[in-house]
């Protein structure tokens, strides 16, 4: 199969940008390393369950540049293509699932319109 773009270069690109922001706001990346590593310091999931997560949570925030770091993350933790499309199959059945949910909210929003 074709890629559809350049991961590597990408997430290179993003690292080196990532940097460059930390470079001017160095605490705000400092909180956000702060919460990443936070979960895995509980002991209760392996990293490369951590990994396998982030995955699914990418997929289901649309995050390219999540998508780029986590899976490289997930593979070197020795995560498999078979438990990753596991993961991002719940993530597939949340999305339609949310989509049913607000669906319910269109309705709503019809019903409180002013009756004319």
């Amino acid at each position: 199969m074709n890629n559809m773009q350049d991961w590597n270069a990408y997430r290179d690109a993003l690292i080196g940008r990532v940097g460059d922001f930390a470079k001017l706001s160095p605490d705000v990346l400092r909180g956000l390393t702060t919460i990443e590593n936070s979960g895995l310091k509980t002991g209760k999931l392996e990293p490369k369950m951590h990994e396998i997560l982030a995955l699914a949570v990418a997929v289901a925030t649309r995050c390219d540049g999540c998508i780029a770091v986590h899976a490289q993350k997930a593979i070197e933790l020795g995560a498999t293509e078979g438990e990753i499309a596991e993961a991002l199959g719940v993530a597939i059945a949340l999305n339609a699932g949310a989509a049913l949910t607000y669906s319910a909210r269109v309705f709503d929003a019809i019903e409180a319109l002013p009756k004319k």
